[in-house]
């Protein structure tokens, strides 16, 4: 199974499937797998700025880049959208999971609408998707599956409530399905990025404080994207970016009480 596995560390005409990809992370994967030669197939709402993303992969590779309007929150548009993929593209070599949104509120004062959708779009919808693609690569007896989900899903804090509540679902659903699956030739890599200077801040934080005073700490998005191609067709468990929070978050574990103490502090409660 891992010489299978192996076989994608060459993304030369490999289909690469990316959800959220209009903009953000998943934006800047699809150009990270096209330098590689991949094809994408980009999946999002915005279907105007999926096809300048699509032009731009093009530019690139030199080959086909395709275009899906989807939302991950209607699961029926998922089972019809994907069939499509599936049947009029062809089979999907890397699964890149990265549709989703936050909202920094306290739990007493977020919208419930707001927190059902959270779920819908992060959890949910990656499941959805995942399963559908999943079943396909278990058929081809190979594939790897990228799901990003946040050091949030490790490390809680204020006014992440929900936020984090889904990050940590993705985290569960991630190591449990990374046993299930790779008896069975696929890989399942779990991405934990901290702050990166992307779009998502302007929907979480719409008043910029947070990422203002998180600025100098944040991650190149563009670093995490290159990341995550590099880790294609390998055995990776992981990406936890920056290093030294996976290093707080094995603290955290360790020493509970000392680490509610800290995610209250000034250094991590800024949003």
């Amino acid at each position: 199974m891992l010489a299978r596995l192996k076989e994608l560390r060459d993304l030369d005409g490999k289909l690469v499937l990316i959800t959220g990809a209009s903009s953000g992370l998943g934006e800047l994967v699809a150009y990270e797998v096209a330098k590689r030669g991949a094809r994408v197939v980009l999946c999002a709402r915005n279907l105007e700025k999926l096809r300048q993303v699509a032009e731009k992969c093009k530019e690139i590779s030199q080959t086909s880049a395709f275009v899906v309007q989807l939302d991950v929150s209607d699961s029926d548009a998922i089972d019809q959208q994907l069939n499509h993929v599936l049947k009029d593209i062809g089979p999907v070599d890397v699964l890149v999971n990265s549709a989703g949104f936050g909202l920094f509120e306290t739990f007493q004062q977020i919208d419930m609408h707001v927190t059902e959708k959270m779920f819908r779009v992060n959890v949910l919808g990656l499941m959805y998707v995942t399963q559908k693609i999943a079943q396909q690569m278990i058929e081809s007896g190979r594939g790897q599956i990228f799901n990003i989900a946040s050091v949030a899903g490790k490390i809680a804090t204020p006014k992440s409530t929900v936020y984090s509540a889904t990050k940590f679902a993705i985290v569960g659903f991630s190591n449990a399905l990374r046993l299930e699956l790779r008896p069975l030739g696929v890989q399942v890599t779990t991405v934990n990025p901290g702050p990166m200077a992307t779009n998502f801040f302007k929907q979480a934080d719409p008043s910029g404080r947070y990422f203002d005073a998180v600025k100098l700490l944040s991650l190149s998005p563009n670093r995490v994207a290159h990341q995550i191609s590099e880790a294609i067709g390998y055995r990776r468990r992981e990406i936890n970016a920056p290093l030294y929070m996976e290093a707080i978050h094995r603290g955290y574990e360790l020493f509970p009480n000392f680490g509610d103490l800290l995610a209250s502090s000034s250094f991590f409660n800024r949003k």
